[in-house]
């Protein structure tokens, strides 16, 4: 029985962008031809003909068709149906009675006829004149639409000029139609003086022979067949399988003779569809074979990227390749079964597949199948299993001993004592451990990437991440590169005999505020900045020079030349009653100094920003109290 609602064959492989365009043409057309047959039953059951298929929603029409069509009442239904539940009844009745009749209805509801869904309405009427007209149609052994195109074929191949390969070009010039009406009544029409050329004419002319002496109505219009790009061939069908009924009765002439012709048919597709059977099973035990082949011989490198891969590779097979299997296994299955059914079918003996090739034969290649897989599964997961508990192991050893390094540098930094000198060298010592450290923590980093690859979210050999290790060990560079710096600093203090130690820690403390970038050394800017908050300012040309001097031709001061260069310049510097006359002028004789008076005398931003931050606020007036900052910076 026809499965009625399987999706049709006449768009397969349509250009895309012609597609939308062909599915309209063919729709109008579907419409027009499954309207006029459907008319056809009702009129014969004198029922009112419908103006388009869009009349079956509300379910009326339809019941009284497939009454007429399936010779059988379907019982009381809604006459006069307004309302949507009484229309969704009608329909659910005719599908009912559809299913009923061995039509399995696929994606369709009541609810799309009632919304009047015209694709699934073409769908279901589809279905009705395959099961009600076409189905029944047998020819050589084909039934429905193999079965009417080869009882077309049949029929016209004595006609040089037609040639039916489809139910769509094939038809398109009207030939085809005057073909089957003069084979089986050649009084109708006369096929040799019609103009090959003229297709509208020979389409016209079968129309209208058809229906006045055959009795077949005009389903279709010539411009329906003649008109378009490629004819509808389910419209096409539908009006030529009234052909075939017209003149069922008059091929049973041939019939006897078809017998024979049948029976070398039937041996020859058995003895192919054996040679067939045979061939796949061979092929599909060669191929589990190699496979098996494959697996006992492959191996691991034993690094997580390597395992991952084979595993995707088993999961590909097994969602791809296996699958092919699987369906050709079903089909080989179902091949010898056919094969048997069509051998008893005709009373033939049955066949028996070779020694090595039965389907007992393939279940043992299968099972084999079965249990290498498995094998090959659950090595795989122990690979990958064991290279992630390594990863854990190697990263936490890596990770663990980087730690105990980094605290370890951190205590000896931590309880440096005694001489400067000395503290410098074990300084500088510690310093020469941190470049192989830092390519532990690169090894550290890429076993970090591993674990990330091999989605390790956990380690309970370790507390530590590569973050951790990271941040700890730029914090130990920064301690060491601050350690050393402060040492160097202090000693070079230590040798400066010539300052008070008021003075050195002035100088040290203003050059640790302008090195902002704690190098231990002043930049250009740093460096005029930091002169400028000490009360020596210098104009720009002159300030190059000293700077050059200061540096022997570096790029940046160093804490050793800022302080040669304060003990120059202390040496020879103003006094300190020079220093407070210079602030009373700045603070035009106040007491107390602004900030407005500091940045008028045009220092700098950064010396005014350093003057505010450490003079003391006066206790007279609104700025600051110079004097008691000035007793406090020179010695009395």
């Amino acid at each position: 029985m026809s499965n009625a609602f399987a999706p049709s064959s006449a768009a397969n492989q349509v250009v895309e962008d012609t597609a939308k365009v062909m599915d309209k043409t063919w729709e109008t057309v579907q419409q027009k031809t499954f309207t006029k047959w459907v008319n056809t039953k009702l009129s014969a059951g004198r029922h009112q003909e419908i103006a388009n298929l869009l009349q079956l929603s509300d379910g009326v029409p339809l019941i009284q068709l497939l009454e007429i069509i399936g010779d059988a009442s379907l019982g009381r239904y809604n006459k006069i149906s307004r309302m949507r539940i009484q229309k969704v009844e009608n329909v659910n009745k005719c599908l009912e009675f559809i299913r009923q009749r061995g039509v399995n209805l696929t994606n369709i509801g009541a609810e799309d006829i009632v919304d009047e869904n015209v694709k699934l309405i073409l769908g279901m009427i589809w279905t009705l004149i395959l099961r009600f007209t076409i189905a029944d149609i047998s020819e050589e052994g084909l039934s429905a639409k193999e079965g009417l195109l080869l009882w077309c074929q049949r029929k016209t191949a004595p006609y040089q000029e037609v040639n039916v390969r489809d139910f769509t070009y094939s038809w398109a010039d009207g030939l085809a139609f005057c073909a089957l009406i003069h084979r089986h009544r050649p009084d109708l029409l006369d096929f040799d003086s019609l103009d090959k050329s003229d297709r509208h004419r020979n389409t016209q002319l079968a129309f209208d022979v058809a229906e006045e002496h055959l009795n077949i109505p005009k389903l279709l219009d010539v411009e329906d067949v003649c008109d378009i790009t490629k004819p509808d061939e389910r419209s096409i069908m539908t009006y030529v399988a009234q052909y075939f009924h017209a003149f069922s009765e008059l091929g049973k002439v041939d019939t006897a003779g078809r017998r024979v012709a049948k029976f070398a048919e039937v041996v020859e597709s058995v003895w192919t569809m054996e040679n067939d059977y045979e061939r796949r099973v061979k092929a599909l035990m060669q191929a589990i074979d190699n496979k098996k082949s494959e697996w006992e011989s492959s191996t691991f490198r034993g690094d997580y990227a390597d395992a991952k891969r084979q595993s995707l590779e088993f999961t590909n097979y097994k969602t791809s390749l296996k699958r092919t299997w699987v369906a050709d296994k079903r089909d080989i299955d179902t091949l010898l079964g056919n094969i048997q059914t069509k051998l008893k079918t005709y009373e033939l003996k049955p066949y028996h597949p070779p020694h090595g090739l039965t389907l007992q034969d393939l279940d043992h290649f299968w099972k084999e199948l079965l249990a290498s897989e498995e094998k090959r599964y659950r090595l795989i997961n122990a690979k990958i299993r064991d290279i992630k508990e390594k990863l854990r192991h190697d990263f936490a050893k890596q990770a663990n001993d980087f730690q105990a390094k980094v605290n370890s540098i951190s205590n000896e930094l931590a309880l440096l004592d005694g001489d400067l000198d000395l503290q410098l060298a074990h300084v500088r010592q510690l310093g020469t451990r941190l470049g192989p450290m830092g390519d532990t923590l690169e090894q550290i980093q890429r076993l970090d990437d591993q674990c990330v690859e091999a989605n390790i979210e956990e380690n309970d050999y370790t507390i530590y991440s590569a973050d951790d290790l990271s941040f700890d060990f730029g914090l130990l560079e920064q301690a060491l590169q601050k350690k050393s710096a402060f040492i160097s600093n202090q000693i070079v203090s230590r040798n400066m005999t010539n300052l008070t130690p008021a003075q050195l820690e002035e100088f040290e403390s203003t050059f640790r505020h302008f090195d902002n970038n704690q190098t231990n050394s002043l930049s250009s800017a740093e460096f005029n900045a930091a002169l400028a908050s000490l009360g020596i300012m210098y104009e720009d040309d002159e300030f190059a020079g000293v700077f050059a001097q200061c540096t022997q031709g570096g790029a940046e001061v160093t804490f050793e030349q800022f302080i040669t260069f304060m003990v120059g310049v202390t040496e020879d510097r103003t006094s300190a009653d020079q220093v407070r006359e210079s602030f009373r002028v700045v603070a035009g004789d106040k007491p107390f100094v602004t900030e407005l008076d500091l940045k008028q005398s045009m220092l700098p931003p950064a010396v005014v920003s350093y003057l505010r931050s450490t003079m003391p606020h006066s206790d007279v007036g609104e700025g600051y109290d110079y004097e008691s900052y000035l007793d406090s910076a020179f010695s009395k």
